[in-house]
């Protein structure tokens, strides 16, 4: 019989845990570990200590000694989140993943690869696309964000319209259990439906079931071509319906997706053709081999057609990537505008997008906030945003107090509280809001069975007994 010990925590953690593993797998608890992106919205955590673990002999090693002492764990990847997934509310360990980059193995020929859970999203991309492939997933981020903070929080990006998020790409994972065990879930297959899902039901559990050391994700064939397409509408109005002729009409666009008119305005002076016209913009993307990509830009050229004001259709390789680096940093010029944002990732079924973007701007104005709103069309996903005064407390109050409304909103019309941000610690107890009792019972009975004692990452991604 195993029997717990009880917590050490401070210096003597630290130092336990030096000599278990090694001094330099131990860093001084330093801000940035104790923080993500939500850091302005004034979420910060406590550690007693930060662990650099070198290869998965260290995470299971330093999980069983956590085990044992009832240490609780906080996993951390780029610290990129959007939902205080990474901060370390209970003290005890902030294990990060950033050392273990290694590429386990690479086939091209295969369309494969296996990489450690802390390589660099653009790494990965970079990887792929020297080997005449593409790792579609391209979440925010992409020189911040991990792999295996990904996968952890199934991350999506403007092109998970055609491709799907993260977890459509995951094949296999490696990772190590509350106790300190190494179990692998799936692997180099590309199908395989021998067990339970496991695999799956590890994608987006935010750190709380297991920590994830490694993945095997698939690879694709770079398109020959991608081909752009941004249109302005004078209002929200025509630029949802062209969303919806879009999807009505079975084209498949790599890309779909959408800018309000206040986000438009908040980005105008940095768009690649020169300021556009106030008003709403829907960003479409086709890709494939060259014929294929002009015959479909072609086709959504016309599909847009109707009420538009005006297409901007870049087709050289720098005016294209300027395109993507001008969206990419959307959410830093809105949150330029007064200094800092409360965003949160709602979707909503596609007939009923329109109204969460109206809805959005009503809600802050109900709050006395600015409010705003862009996001993946296609799926229904939108960043609604409310705009606040950098450190102002008053105002991130009323900002939460927006969210909730919006969390209502989106499932009162079939909708999700959370798309691609992942619960974490902001959007504690909103579960409660789309699921039934017994859905959120058999949510806890999991994180009960793969982690009995609570210590991965406490507090995060509750259900109802875990508030």
């Amino acid at each position: 019989m195993v029997t717990t010990r009880s917590r050490p925590s401070g210096e003597e953690l630290a130092r336990e845990l030096a000599d278990l593993l090694g001094g330099d797998r131990v860093a001084p608890v330093t801000a940035p570990y104790l923080v993500d992106a939500t850091e302005w919205r004034g979420l910060a955590g406590r550690a007693d200590a930060v662990i650099l673990p070198q290869c998965t002999s260290d995470v299971s090693r330093l999980l069983a000694w956590c085990d044992l002492h009832e240490v609780p764990v906080t996993p951390r990847g780029g610290g990129s989140g959007l939902a205080g997934g990474a901060v370390p509310l209970d003290g005890g360990v902030v294990l990060s993943l950033e050392r273990m980059t290694a590429v386990r193995s690479f086939n091209p020929l295969a369309w494969r690869i296996c990489v450690e859970a802390g390589m660099l999203t653009a790494t990965l991309q970079r990887l792929a696309r020297e080997n005449g492939l593409l790792y579609p997933p391209d979440p925010g981020a992409a020189d911040q964000s991990q792999i295996g903070g990904n996968v952890a929080t199934n991350a999506g990006g403007p092109h998970a319209f055609k491709y799907g998020p993260t977890g459509a790409w995951v094949s296999g994972l490696e990772a190590v259990l509350a106790s300190g065990e190494i179990v692998t879930f799936g692997g180099a297959v590309r199908r395989d439906v021998a067990g339970y899902d496991l695999k799956s039901l590890l994608v987006g559990s935010e750190g709380t079931l297991a920590v994830i050391t490694a993945a095997w994700l698939k690879l694709i064939p770079a398109p020959e071509a991608v081909l752009p397409l941004v249109a302005l509408y004078s209002d929200s109005v025509s630029g949802v319906a062209a969303i919806e002729r879009i999807v009505g009409s079975g084209l498949q666009p790599a890309t779909l997706d959408y800018l309000d008119a206040g986000t438009v305005a908040a980005c105008a002076n940095g768009f690649p053709a020169g300021p556009p016209p106030a008003g709403f913009m829907v960003i479409v993307e086709a890709d494939g081999r060259k014929a294929e990509a002009e015959r479909l830009r072609d086709e959504l050229r016309d599909t847009l057609a109707e009420d538009v004001l005006t297409i901007h259709a870049p087709d050289r390789r720098a005016s294209i990537a300027a395109l993507w680096r001008w969206r990419g940093e959307v959410a830093v010029a809105v949150a330029a505008q007064r200094g800092g944002k409360v965003s949160e990732d709602i979707a909503v079924p596609l007939e009923h997008l329109g109204e969460a973007i109206t809805e959005t701007v009503a809600i802050g104005a109900r709050h006395g906030l600015p409010a705003l709103s862009w996001g993946h069309a296609g799926d229904g996903n939108l960043h609604s945003t409310f705009l606040i005064e950098a450190n102002n407390a008053a105002e991130v109050a009323r900002a939460e107090q927006a969210a909730e409304e919006l969390f209502a909103l989106a499932v009162r019309v079939g909708g999700t509280v959370s798309a691609e941000h992942g619960v974490g610690w902001v959007k504690r107890g909103q579960l409660a809001r789309q699921w039934s009792p017994a859905a959120l019972e058999l949510h806890d009975a999991v994180k009960q069975l793969f982690d009995p004692k609570g210590l991965l990452n406490p507090g995060k991604k509750p259900g109802v007994l875990q508030k």
